[in-house]
């Protein structure tokens, strides 16, 4: 692939064309796929989604999507999950009772929120920047940014969380290790902050 594109994962979980849209906003060539030889080929990769855990994980073991997914992390290239993709790359999700593709420790459970909180968290809220990475460059801690789900990632290790977000109640909204970032909001929803992150993780080299 060439080293100004990038290869975003088609696993039947939607969203692919705001995500593309985006990415060519921001100047870059994206190339959607479903097939595991491309995803293996790709130079950075993008692996986004909306939708259930258990059926997301089922597409994408019965396509061999999810062991290109790990063998491509283990090269040490890009990779960018968003939303469900977010959560996929954790061992576990309590929806469905999902084991997931493992690249960070911990599990995926159900925002903890109270009668006067709405779930799914649907809408803007700010993201607070706990460590700095390079996808946050020129963007401003305690952006807003676009969310739509009812489950967050709860990691096993501390110091891979990036960005926290209050909805009633502190959660994991960007986590990152080595060339894995993730991110439970939609930068590509976002207006110029989720742009300026897309376009900081195009640049990037882990």
């Amino acid at each position: 692939m060439d080293k100004n594109s990038v290869t975003i994962v088609d696993y039947k979980a939607g969203n692919l064309t705001s995500v593309r849209l985006a990415v060519e906003k921001v100047g870059c060539v994206a190339h959607v796929t479903d097939r595991p030889e491309e995803v293996l080929r790709a130079e950075r990769l993008i692996f986004p989604g909306v939708g259930a855990a258990g059926t997301a994980m089922a597409v994408l073991r019965e396509s061999g999507l999810a062991e290109a997914l790990v063998d491509y992390a283990a090269t040490g290239r890009p990779l960018a999950g968003i939303c469900l993709g977010a959560q996929i790359v954790f061992e576990r999700s309590a929806e469905d009772e999902a084991a997931c593709i493992g690249l960070f420790s911990g599990s995926v459970e159900p925002l903890a929120v109270d009668a006067s909180f709405k779930v799914p968290h649907m809408g803007w809220n700010g993201v607070e920047f706990v460590r700095g990475h390079p996808v946050w460059r020129g963007v401003p801690s305690g952006s807003q940014f676009y969310f739509v789900h009812s489950f967050v990632p709860v990691p096993a290790e501390a110091g891979i969380v990036i960005g926290r977000t209050d909805y009633c109640g502190a959660f994991a909204s960007a986590v990152a290790r080595e060339n894995v970032v993730a991110f439970q909001f939609h930068p590509e929803r976002s207006g110029r902050p989720g742009l300026r992150v897309l376009e900081n993780y195009l640049r990037w080299e882990p």
